[in-house]
């Protein structure tokens, strides 16, 4: 089996981190080898986010190659831009229709407007989810990074099962039946 490239991206506080962590222990629960790589950057002062989970029979390195991931799942919309060059010709991006205006110092550069529209000519499958909207709407805005993972997962080869375990592995007893809502809130988005 070839191997199969995600990155998620977001801005600190989004749960980027805690969304690849389920990933990964999902792919290992499938039986796959898998290699995950985190980086932070200024996450605290809202900065970037982003990590790599690559899973297949053998996998060598953390960091996918740029040009060779499989899905993109970004948590906000910039994040998708900015990470757009990791995607192979025809990579699909799971985008959150949400935007967070960056920190900036002396620049008032506006936020790009047409985001979605830039990728899709670039040739990405593009499925925007609302995902933030429907978090809130289940009772937790941060609940969204599950919510898109929910949308990824109805994509991978991974069994609904596996998920479900790895949830209740995870997630604190007071927060799985919200992740568990916004997984399947995921799922459902993607059909």
């Amino acid at each position: 089996m070839a191997v199969t490239n995600v990155l998620i991206a977001g801005v600190g506080g989004q749960g980027a981190v805690l969304a690849s962590e389920l990933m990964a222990l999902a792919a290992i629960a499938a039986g796959h080898d898998v290699k995950q790589g985190e980086f932070h950057g200024v996450a605290q002062r809202g900065g970037s986010v982003f990590s790599h989970v690559r899973f297949g029979d053998h996998v060598y390195s953390p960091m996918a190659p740029l040009g060779s991931v499989d899905y993109l799942v970004a948590l906000e919309k910039l994040e998708a831009l900015r990470y757009a060059h990791f995607v192979k010709p025809g990579g699909t991006m799971l985008v959150n229709d949400y935007e967070v205006a960056p920190l900036r110092i002396g620049d008032a550069r506006p936020y790009p407007s047409n985001a979605i529209e830039f990728l899709q000519r670039k040739g990405f499958a593009v499925q925007v989810v609302d995902a933030t909207q429907k978090a809130m709407e289940l009772g937790n805005h941060k609940a969204a990074n599950v919510l898109l993972l929910g949308a990824l997962a109805a994509q991978l080869d991974i069994p609904i099962e596996v998920w479900d375990g790895t949830l209740e592995r995870r997630i604190p007893p007071q927060l799985l039946t919200l992740n568990r809502q916004a997984f399947a809130a995921g799922r459902a988005s993607s059909d």
